[in-house]
């Protein structure tokens, strides 16, 4: 993990915020239901710090190696623009999102918590793992959250972009009135 102001230089280069799935945007547990689908819980101030993260202009998305109904709906209701879902191959999904923002590895972020995140934790500028990643994906991030992964850890690398972007305060602003 890198030194306070590493990060900040890093978060204050970032345009689109990438992230998985499954222990990030929920605690890793998937019920599947007797009629084949699944049910996960998503964390409320994940979707506020999504939703404050795109009115200051940046964009989102989701790199799934499992596909689930449950990550559409939440897809839809916090406004990412990039969903991937049943991507093993989550390299390539990397390379069309990249392709579809116009942005560039050094313009992003992405948060995991797994092995299968490592090679994408490798070639953006702001590789983050959640606070009960596995240790190895830890080794390879150059920030580790506070909060577990469905507990709030997308809202703090959110905080961490928008103050490093010195957005944070105007985004306060509109409740603090």
């Amino acid at each position: 993990m890198e030194d306070f102001s590493s990060i900040q230089r890093r978060a204050s280069r970032i345009k689109l915020l990438l992230m998985d799935c499954d222990g990030v945007l929920t605690d890793g547990q998937v019920w599947i239901l007797e009629n084949g689908d699944d049910q996960k819980t998503f964390n409320v101030r994940d979707g506020l710090g999504l939703a404050l993260l795109h009115r200051a202009g940046l964009k989102s998305g989701v790199i799934s190696g499992r596909t689930s109904s449950a990550l559409d709906r939440r897809a839809r209701d916090t406004r990412m623009e990039f969903v991937r879902q049943g991507r093993e191959d989550k390299l390539s999904a990397f390379e069309e999102v990249l392709a579809l923002a116009g942005r560039k590895e050094a313009e992003v972020a992405y948060v995991g918590d797994d092995l299968v995140d490592i090679p994408l934790m490798k070639r953006v500028e702001f590789a983050v793992a959640v606070a009960d990643a596995v240790p190895e994906t830890k080794l390879h991030a150059h920030y580790v959250t506070n909060a577990r992964g469905g507990r709030g850890a997308i809202r703090e690398v959110v905080e961490i972009i928008l103050t490093a972007q010195g957005r944070w305060d105007d985004q306060l602003e509109r409740y603090l009135k």
